[in-house]
């Protein structure tokens, strides 16, 4: 840790951190802040709950209150949720010198957007996809004078599924600016941050084995497939008897899944909040406040709100379902146990979840433990859950769930003046060969691994 005056930020800089009690730098803003304030591209890697945000929020802050002009920083962000965080943290430490911003994010209305992007803000707040629809169907801002292009959770957005909004955003940036990337992981997509950061760069990467903090406490249950939901409801009810005012975080991988489980579970006595791309932006907004004022103690989710978000006060993470890409098990985890705090960890693992358990495992370089649960009594209420899950699915079919979600996708499409029919068949194809490509880097990596294992025995 270190005073925030020594890394050469402004007296009113230091002062409105003092003011939300912040007193200290994180080692990952000791680091980054001055080389961002000399004028150096930045890639930050650091675990998550490290204060990332204020790395880059504070230097860009700081070169915007000496020069102030609008659109002066760009910052893209891969969920709606995490945009929203992050421009409360501007507002907040950006109050002194009034700045001005705005949230560019899908399922809010584009009309409204396209007038706050006119107004010039100093700041823009985006994910890539909703920029990708205004840049070309809104010829009423401009990128152009830009200082400050700042991607966060940037090996997400560099992954591949961005790469068609990221082409349209880069051609409308000019070729001299500052360019900031964080994330928690980032190893895989180095080479292609590298690419991105064209002038000299600074890499923060925290030094550990472990990508996982200390103070989290990180258990398996062992369970069958058809009934993974008792043995959630169990974890769920003796958490409760230990902790009755702990908050709970379930990852779960699909919306329609995510649904039936929040619906399930308030059914069988525990009141929660869903979060899922199906939700409307607004209702997603209402859900998070709810959770994050411990009005509501529970949040069912997909990893919409795996990345970033930071709710100090969450105990546990459950995994409902087993992440298929380990580094985004970081991501989930990285929910709880944050700045400093305790926190653990369960994940619900099936017979076939083995191979991805072990594939976590190594990446975090931490064997998860056992956690016990009492069998008998999920034999118990299993009848009980199983039912009320079956009434859960013949309502949500009857509310035809994923003929609207179809219908969403052509509505967005046909607003930006393109045939939905072409632009799904397109995507499809894209994802497909995505999904190749993946397989087969993810076949690479393990076996290069298992090669290095091998070589370290023998010598």
């Amino acid at each position: 840790m270190g005073s925030f005056e020594a890394l050469g930020l402004n007296p009113w800089i230091v002062k409105q951190c003092q003011m939300v009690g912040i007193e200290n730098a994180t080692p990952i803003q000791k680091e980054c802040i001055p080389q961002v304030l000399a004028g150096k591209d930045c890639i930050g890697c650091a675990k998550t709950g490290s204060g990332k945000t204020l790395a880059f929020a504070l230097p860009l802050l700081q070169v915007l209150s000496e020069d102030p002009y609008g659109i002066f920083a760009l910052v893209l962000t891969p969920t709606r949720e995490l945009a929203y965080q992050i421009a409360d943290q501007f507002q907040i430490m950006g109050k002194p010198i009034g700045l001005r911003q705005c949230v560019i994010v899908g399922g809010m209305d584009m009309m409204r957007q396209g007038m706050e992007l006119s107004k010039r803000p100093h700041v823009v707040i985006s994910t890539p996809g909703r920029l990708y629809d205004h840049l070309g169907s809104c010829a009423t801002f401009t990128l152009k004078k830009i200082k400050f292009l700042v991607i966060d959770e940037a090996d997400r957005i560099l992954s591949g599924d961005f790469d068609e909004q990221l082409k349209r955003i880069f051609e409308a940036l000019p070729e001299q600016r500052q360019n900031l990337l964080f994330s928690a992981t980032m190893t895989d997509t180095l080479d292609k941050v590298r690419k991105v950061a064209k002038k000299e760069m600074f890499l923060h990467e925290t030094k550990s084995e472990v990508s996982t903090v200390e103070t989290l406490k990180q258990h398996y249950v062992l369970c069958p497939t058809a009934v993974k939901d008792g043995y959630l409801v169990q974890v769920i009810r003796k958490f409760k008897e230990d902790r009755p005012r702990g908050s709970i975080i379930v990852f779960t991988k699909t919306c329609k899944n995510c649904q039936l489980l929040s619906m399930t579970l308030n059914e069988v006595g525990f009141t929660n909040v869903c979060l899922h791309g199906m939700i409307s932006q607004k209702l997603r907004l209402v859900a998070l406040n709810k959770f994050k004022t411990n009005n509501v103690k529970i949040l069912i989710a997909t990893d919409v709100a795996s990345r970033g978000l930071d709710i100090p006060e969450v105990e546990l993470v459950i995994n409902h379902t087993v992440p298929n890409i380990p580094k985004d098990y970081v991501h989930r985890v990285g929910r709880t146990a944050r700045a400093g705090r305790g926190g653990s960890a369960v994940t619900l693992v099936t017979p076939n979840d083995i191979n991805l358990l072990h594939a976590i495992e190594e990446l975090i370089n931490t064997k998860l433990t056992e956690y016990p649960v009492d069998e008998k009594e999920v034999a118990k209420i299993f009848t009980e859950v199983t039912v009320t899950r079956r009434q859960a699915e013949i309502e949500l079919d009857e509310t035809d769930f994923m003929e609207k979600k179809e219908l969403n996708k052509r509505k967005d499409i046909v607003f930006a003046g393109k045939d939905p029919d072409r632009v799904l068949q397109k995507k499809d194809k894209y994802k497909k060969k995505l999904r190749k490509e993946k397989i087969k880097a993810a076949i690479k990596a393990r076996t290069e691994r298992k090669k290095q294992r091998e070589q370290a025995t023998s010598s």
